[in-house]
């Protein structure tokens, strides 16, 4: 799967759902999502997102409750640890954001939606949530947590107030001994800047001193008994903060499982809003969910296409038909047309609203796809090589209940084998009984597909006045690549638009040379390249001559129009065929043998029986007794 959710951005998605959960186990579940195939698991998540939509366009975003490092809490509580302050304190954020939240989704219960009822579960705790904020605020135990530790903190500051002020004393009593006139705290002892030569001066004991060695910093003897004093005051202090946390601790492990399941609770609700809030941006819609094989998509826009310039796409498979050829031009948004059904099919799949007015998809066992380039100069594998590679490996994998996604299907290579192996693949996925998408531009696979039960066409719209694409997508039709009329805009002379496409659709007529369209005479008497400029292979050319005889029975492509052969390639690579009703020049790619002469005329057998007129046939048996003045056999 990973491979196609690279290739049809499914990643992306997810990416854009993850930013908008904000719990670590929502984000998490985000990152791990998998298209389920069971359909009521599906359809119970999608509606928990049209749930949560719904509540968003009513009531807008749900209060945001902070869960951060509520999981270590939790660990730290189970195995008898302490909790500091500030982690009694997230508890206390958590619990009033429960609060909130347990009172939002009772103002939503008029929508008359289950998901409001979500409510029940939580439980604010607001006896452990009122302790918690009486005796933490801003990460620190309150004064007033218990009379105890406001009577020792207010001894404190007495004390620390009766230090300063004598401290104070000795600097302004005899200022000459200190090199500044303010009280220092080195080592956590309240120190005197003194000048080394005034050390005897000041009893007691030197604490540190100035990187020039002139200043100590002296602890005076009358400062350090106060300075004691103090210390066993802040020991008096931390103790009663211990005892005030590890009773706080205590309830919390006390109410250890209704937090726990608040901590579900919450990251269940994040993570249904998310998918709420991703409907909501994308302006998406509750998809139907099937289990008869159909895709039916109405006005749908890929997710990541400016929803103000995208041409929606109107898309349906399976009713009729279990496949789709598409055709027509470059850029014309064949592919972004087949992304965007692959990509809903897994959006839905994965209980998420797709961007579209309405939608109904099947559930499938795997979306497989072939879309891109795909060259791997590492592994030395072209375009074409890592096609069928890619398409093997669908085919091993692909079921009756798979959707299956190809792009530029047997391109890559020389056109007849790639039109073959298209073709052959189509006919593969066709018998597996599969859905399927496929892009090319082979007209053989148009006919195939407009031929074969199960399977019809599909074209982009192009607009040949303007040379635009339309990106809609028609259904039933065969496009074109509109190659040509895209050559004629870009200036390519009129003469050469006509031999292209003559030489494209089988089209070197006799009423050609009469309505003076193309001459071939013109084409055969043209100037050769001279000598040098180009590479010509001898071998190839003798092949070429010899590649269909006079009589062969041949199918003219793409129409598989019978014939026969009545004049042989010529070096320009042309050769003439009679049809039912007329005679063409046409390119020997555009042939293919269906049986040779040798096996339907004897030897030596007269073709102008078949080929000539009855004039030229006596013309010709008259020449063979003698000269005949006046007599002449007309050649086409």
């Amino acid at each position: 799967m990973n491979h196609t959710f690279q290739t049809l951005e499914f990643y992306r998605i997810l990416e854009e759902l993850e930013n908008l959960s904000h719990t670590e186990a929502a984000k998490e579940q985000i990152r791990t999502l998998m298209p389920s195939q069971k359909e009521s698991e599906v359809k119970k998540s999608i509606r928990d997102t049209t749930e949560a939509r719904i509540i968003l366009d009513n009531m807008g975003l749900p209060p945001a409750v902070a869960m951060k490092d509520l999981s270590v809490i939790i660990t730290t509580t189970k195995q008898g640890g302490c909790l500091m302050a500030e982690e009694l304190e997230e508890i206390g954020v958590m619990l009033t954001g429960v609060k909130r939240l347990k009172d939002f989704l009772n103002r939503c219960k008029y929508l008359e939606l289950s998901l409001p009822y979500y409510e029940l579960e939580l439980e604010p705790l607001e006896a452990l949530s009122g302790m918690i904020y009486e005796s933490i605020r801003n990460g620190r135990v309150e004064d007033y947590a218990s009379k105890s530790l406001k009577n020792v903190r207010q001894e404190i500051g007495r004390m620390e107030e009766r230090l300063r002020t004598k401290a104070e004393a000795i600097l302004r009593g005899n200022k000459k001994w200190f090199s500044d006139s303010y009280i220092t705290i080195r080592n956590g002892k309240t120190c005197l800047p003194v000048k080394k030569d005034y050390r005897s001066s000041v009893p007691g004991s030197v604490i540190d001193q100035s990187s020039t060695g002139s200043t100590l910093f002296i602890e005076p003897a009358v400062i350090a008994a106060m300075n004691g004093e103090l210390e066993l005051l802040r020991i008096e202090e931390e103790n009663e903060v211990r005892k005030i946390l590890y009773t706080l601790t205590a309830f919390v492990e006390d109410n250890l499982p209704v937090l726990e399941k608040n901590k579900r609770y919450l990251e269940k609700l994040d993570f249904l809003f998310a998918k709420g809030r991703l409907s909501q941006e994308m302006n998406g819609a509750e998809p139907v969910v099937n289990s008869e094989r159909i895709i039916r998509i109405v006005e749908g826009r890929h997710p990541f296409m400016d929803p103000r310039t995208v041409v929606p796409l109107n898309f349906e498979l399976g009713k009729r038909e279990r496949g789709i050829v598409i055709t027509g031009p470059n850029t014309g948004g064949k592919t972004v047309s087949i992304k965007t059904v692959g990509l809903f099919s897994l959006m839905a799949q994965c209980g998420l609203h797709v961007p579209c007015k309405e939608a109904e998809l099947c559930l499938n066992r795997q979306v497989l796809c072939d879309i891109g380039d795909g060259q791997n100069i590492t592994e030395n594998l072209s375009t074409f090589s890592a096609h069928i590679t890619n398409v093997m490996k669908i085919l091993k994998e692909a079921g009756e209940e798979s959707l299956v996604i190809l792009d530029e299907l047997g391109s890559g290579t020389d056109p007849a084998e790639g039109m073959g192996i298209a073709i052959a693949i189509l006919d593969e996925l066709r018998h597996m009984g599969c859905l399927f998408l496929a892009t090319t531009h082979y007209p053989e696979v148009k006919t195939y597909a407009k031929e074969r039960e199960g399977i019809t066409n599909a074209r982009m719209a192009f607009d040949e006045e303007t040379l635009k694409p339309l990106y809609r997508m028609e259904i039933g039709e065969a496009g074109e690549s509109c190659a040509l009329a895209i050559a004629t805009r870009l200036g390519m002379p009129e003469q050469m638009i006509e031999r292209a496409r003559r030489y494209a659709y089988g089209a070197w007529e006799e009423s050609d040379q009469n309505n003076g369209d193309i001459e071939w005479e013109k084409v055969r008497k043209a100037p050769k390249a001279k000598k040098g400029e180009g590479i010509n292979s001898a071998q190839h050319k003798d092949e070429l001559l010899t590649k269909f005889t006079i009589g062969d029975s041949v199918y003219v492509l793409p129409d598989k129009k019978k014939g026969i052969v009545c004049r042989p390639v010529n070096d320009q690579g042309v050769l003439q065929v009679q049809l039912p009703d007329k005679k063409i020049w046409i390119n020997h790619k555009r042939i293919k043998l269906l049986v040779p002469a040798a096996e339907l005329y004897p030897q030596d057998y007269d073709f102008s029986i078949i080929f000539d007129t009855v004039e030229n046939r006596k013309a010709r048996h008259k020449m063979e007794k003698g000269y005949q003045e006046g007599l002449e056999i007309r050649t086409e």
